[in-house]
């Protein structure tokens, strides 16, 4: 044997693969090459678009007889460019119900669905819907919200049948009651509410709450033991004819004169825990908070106990609610209460102590009774020695006007430190009433 075949011998050993384990070179160098490769990192521009009223956004079905729109029948099927057609229709005077119909091609069956019956009504979609549409050439990723945020059920239905939507099996009859859509929802929030949103639902039941049957029969021979007390009969007339809150002319201390558990009432003071909460979180508030709150969040922090601070926060919050709720139902345009979320059950109690006429407008009746009752909560807050000057251009009243309503309410003025100071001196008292003259 040369020495040049010992060589070549030896270099074929060397690459030889002993007992099965070993690789070639080229297998190695391509296993590395998978094991390197990685998805590259994208930096994209978030946008999310929000809803145009001209332009419908994307919507989204699903079939549940197992249907594959991207399925073709045949060649001759998927040889056309649109092998399903897809078509929505809004009604012409609610455009808020939509039906989205799918049609395959060279069949005669359409899938239809809507938002407005069946399934649609359950109060199922507590969640929020999105559409997210990645351009790594622009490293753009753009977010548009679902119509409506609606789920739409797309059921088979034979073409040109005269069946109509109420005789279809999986469409109810019907649309949902009112009270079938409450029922619903607590149901609902039973099985998978959080804690917090059950005990909400359990207050606001025992709110609306109607008496036991049994009790309306007793009623009137209840009434017969009643002893009518004349006086607060006559009270009651003044409270009404002076246009304030309700008082007790015998207090001895101001917190007496204008009792605030009969201005917030005992199941109101959970729905007015924003605030407080939001405070935990943050030191700062929203401008959108009038400035008589802002002036006095200060207030907080010298009070140790927290439960005296809650309900101070409780009371800033019930006098933001008053004066954005004036504000939604003014003349002016006040940008600033559009957007602002009165709860239900204070909204009920507003419309109900402040009505407003067709227009949506309060009267000047209501709308002076509104801000006494934004006064004397003040008086609460600054412990019966407040500076006007904030509050009165948060209600948009001139200081004259605003010094009549002080002066309705049994309130004094008084000067210290070079500001005008309102006081509430007791026991109350009130300025003659004047009746208008007749023309």
């Amino acid at each position: 044997m040369t020495e040049d075949t010992k060589s070549l011998e030896l270099e074929e050993n060397h690459n030889a693969e002993p007992d099965g384990n070993s690789q070639s070179p080229a297998k190695k160098k391509k296993k590395s090459e998978k094991k390197k490769k990685r998805v590259p990192s994208v930096n994209a521009k978030i946008e999310v678009l929000s809803n145009h009223p001209q332009k419908t956004p994307p919507l989204v079905g699903y079939f549940p007889s197992g249907f594959d729109p991207h399925k073709v029948a045949d060649e001759e099927a998927a040889e056309e460019q649109n092998s399903v057609r897809a078509r929505v229709y809004k009604h012409r005077n609610k455009p808020n119900r939509m039906q989205l119909v799918v049609s395959p091609t060279g069949s005669n069956v359409d899938f239809v669905g809507t938002n407005y019956l069946g399934e649609a009504t359950a109060g199922k979609q507590h969640c929020t819907y999105a559409l997210g549409v990645l351009d790594k050439a622009t490293q753009s990723l753009k977010i548009v919200p679902i119509a409506s945020n609606m789920i739409f059920r797309l059921d088979p239905k034979v073409r040109g049948s005269d069946v109509s939507e109420n005789e279809s099996p999986s469409v109810a009859n019907e649309e949902l009651s009112v009270q079938e859509k409450a029922d619903r929802m607590k149901e609902l929030t039973n099985l998978y509410g959080t804690k917090r949103s059950k005990m909400q639902a359990l207050k606001l039941h025992a709110l609306k709450q109607e008496d036991d049957p049994d009790t309306k029969k007793d009623l009137d021979v209840r009434m017969k033991n009643v002893v009518v007390n004349k006086e607060a009969l006559e009270g009651t007339h003044a409270e009404i004819a002076r246009n304030i809150p309700m008082y007790n002319t015998s207090a001895t201390t101001p917190q007496e004169a204008y009792p605030l558990d009969k201005i917030i009432l005992k199941g109101e003071w959970s729905f007015l825990e924003d605030l407080y909460f939001r405070l935990q979180e943050t030191a700062e508030i929203s401008a959108n908070y009038p400035s008589f709150v802002r002036n006095r969040i200060y207030k907080l922090q010298d009070i140790q106990d927290e439960e005296e601070k809650k309900k101070l926060c409780c009371i800033f919050s019930y006098i933001t609610h008053l004066i954005k709720y004036k504000d939604q139902h003014s003349m002016g345009d006040v940008s600033s209460a559009k957007g602002h979320k009165i709860p239900s059950m204070l909204r009920q109690k507003f419309s109900s102590m402040f009505p407003t006429s067709d227009s949506r407008r309060i009267s000047t009746e209501k709308s002076n009774l509104l801000i006494s009752h934004v006064l004397v909560l003040t008086l609460f807050v600054d412990k019966f020695s407040s500076d006007p000057a904030d509050i009165a251009k948060d209600l948009r009243t001139s200081p004259y006007d605003l010094r009549l309503h002080f002066d309705n309410l049994g309130c004094k003025f008084i000067r210290k430190n070079n500001l005008s100071l309102v006081t509430l001196p007791i026991p109350l008292q009130f300025p003659d009433l004047r009746q208008k003259r007749r023309r």
